[in-house]
C-alpha cells in the first residue's frame, strides 16, 4: 500500500502530462480565425499549423526510438513539459514581436509539438513501469485525461472568451502554460522506474522483425485513424448537418466526442479486471463501424450527431488497449516499442483527416462521403483483432 502511495505522485504527473498534450493539440485551432483577423494570415497558411504540429510529433516519435533510453526517462519527460510551457509562452509573445507573425506562430508550434511528442512516447511506459496491479485499467484511465483535457480546453477557452473577449487570448495562452510549468516540478521529484533494465530490452533490429509488433502497429494506425477522422471533422460535420454556428458546432461536435471517449476509458479502467481486453476492443471496433455508417448514411441530422458522439465512446479503448496488448505480447519491447506505437498512432491520426477531406472534395464537398470512406479504418481494426484472437487461441491449444 505504501509502495502504491509513493507512485501516486508519478501517476498524477502523468495525468497532467496528457492534459498538457490536450492543451497543445486543441488550443491553437480555437484561435485560427483570430490569427486570420489579427495578423492577416490566409487560411491556406493557417492549415499548415496542424500539419507542422503533427509532422513534428511524428519526427519526435521516430527519434525517440534511439535517444529516449540513452538519455533517460526523467530528463526527457521533464524536457517535454518545459518545451510545452515554452511553446505556449512563445505563442503569446513571438507573433507580436517578429516581422512575420506567422513565423512566430510556427516556431511556437514546433516547441510545444516536440513536448507533446515526448509525452506521447514516454508517459505510457512510465505508468507501465510502476508497480501497480491492473495495468490495463490504469492505462485506460491514464489516457482518459487527454479527453478531459480536451474538454477542459474547449469549455475553459470558450468561457474565457465569453467573459474577457477573444482579443485577450494571449493572457489565456499564458494561463494554459502554467499546467506544464507546474508539472516540470512534479516530474523532477516523483519516482520513475525503467520499463526494462539496461541490456534486457530487445534491440531495434530484433524488435522490428517480430510479426507481433507489426500486428500491433497496424492496430495502432487504425486506432489513431478511427479516432482522428471523426474527431477532426466533428465540428464541421455538426455545423453542416445541423446548420448551427461554429461555437455550437465546437461544443456539440468535438466536445461531445471527447466526453464520450473519456467516459469509455474511465468505465474500462473501473471494469477492466472483469473484461477480456481483446474481445472488448473487438466489440468497440464493431460499434465504431456502426457509428461511422450512422454518421455518413443517415438522412436525419440528429442521428448523424448521435453517430458522431457515440464514435467517441467506441474509439476510447482502442489506443490505450493496443498499448496494453503490446506490453503483454512484447514485454521486452522497451521504450522503442512505445515509440513505434506512438509513431503509428500519429501516422493514422495525420493521414485519416486528410483522407476524409480529399474524398469529401472529390464528392463536391460532401463530408458524409469522406466519413464513409474512413470506415475502412475501424473495419481493418476489427479484422486485425480477429486474426490476433485466432492466433491466441491456436497458441493456447498448442
Amino acid at each position: 500500500m505504501n509502495e502504491n502511495r509513493k507512485y501516486q505522485k508519478t501517476l498524477t504527473a502523468c495525468y497532467l502530462g496528457f492534459i498538457t498534450q490536450a492543451i497543445a493539440a486543441n488550443f491553437a485551432p480555437l484561435l485560427f480565425l483570430t490569427f486570420q483577423n489579427t495578423y492577416g494570415i490566409s487560411l491556406e497558411k493557417i492549415a499548415l499549423i496542424p500539419a507542422v504540429f503533427y509532422l513534428t510529433q511524428l519526427l519526435v516519435d521516430l527519434g525517440a526510438t534511439k535517444f529516449a533510453d540513452k538519455i533517460g526517462y526523467r530528463i526527457c519527460v521533464v524536457a517535454s513539459q518545459a518545451l510545452s510551457a515554452a511553446g505556449l509562452v512563445l505563442l503569446a509573445v513571438l507573433p507580436g514581436i517578429l516581422p512575420v507573425p506567422f513565423s512566430g506562430i510556427l516556431i511556437a508550434v514546433v516547441f510545444y509539438a516536440i513536448g507533446s511528442g515526448l509525452v506521447e512516447v514516454l508517459v505510457s511506459p512510465i505508468v507501465e513501469a510502476c508497480p501497480f496491479e491492473n495495468k490495463e485499467g490504469r492505462m485506460s484511465l491514464l489516457h482518459s485525461f487527454y479527453c478531459w483535457g480536451a474538454v477542459g480546453v474547449i469549455l475553459g477557452s470558450a468561457l474565457f472568451f465569453a467573459v474577457f473577449g477573444v482579443e485577450n487570448w494571449k493572457i489565456l495562452t499564458l494561463i494554459w502554460a502554467l499546467v506544464p510549468l507546474v508539472n516540470v516540478f512534479q516530474f523532477l521529484t516523483c519516482p520513475i522506474e525503467r520499463l526494462v533494465e539496461d541490456g534486457e530490452g530487445l534491440p531495434i533490429r530484433r524488435l522490428i522483425r517480430l510479426p507481433m509488433l507489426w500486428m500491433m502497429i497496424l492496430l495502432m494506425v487504425c486506432s489513431g485513424a478511427s479516432e482522428a477522422a471523426m474527431a477532426q471533422w466533428a465540428s464541421a460535420f455538426t455545423e453542416s448537418a445541423l446548420g448551427v454556428s461554429k461555437t455550437v458546432g465546437d461544443l456539440a461536435g468535438p466536445c461531445l466526442f471527447a466526453v464520450f471517449m473519456g467516459i469509455s476509458r474511465i468505465l474500462y479502467g473501473k471494469m477492466s479486471e472483469k473484461l477480456n481486453l481483446t474481445k472488448t476492443m473487438l466489440l468497440s471496433g464493431l460499434l465504431c463501424v456502426a457509428c461511422y455508417l450512422l454518421a455518413s448514411l443517415s438522412s436525419l441530422p440528429i442521428l448523424g450527431l448521435i453517430g458522431c458522439s457515440l464514435c467517441g465512446f467506441s474509439v476510447g479503448i482502442m489506443w490505450p488497449g493496443t498499448i496494453s496488448l503490446s506490453s503483454q505480447k512484447c514485454p521486452k519491447g522497451g521504450t522503442a516499442m512505445f515509440a513505434f506505437l506512438a509513431l503509428a498512432g500519429d501516422f493514422g491520426a495525420t493521414a485519416s483527416p486528410a483522407m476524409v477531406g480529399n474524398f469529401s472534395e472529390l464528392a463536391g464537398g460532401n463530408l458524409k462521403i469522406g466519413l464513409l470512406a474512413a470506415t475502412i479504418f475501424p473495419i481493418l481494426l476489427v479484422i486485425g483483432l480477429l486474426v490476433l484472437n485466432r492466433k491466441m487461441k491456436i497458441a493456447i491449444r498448442k
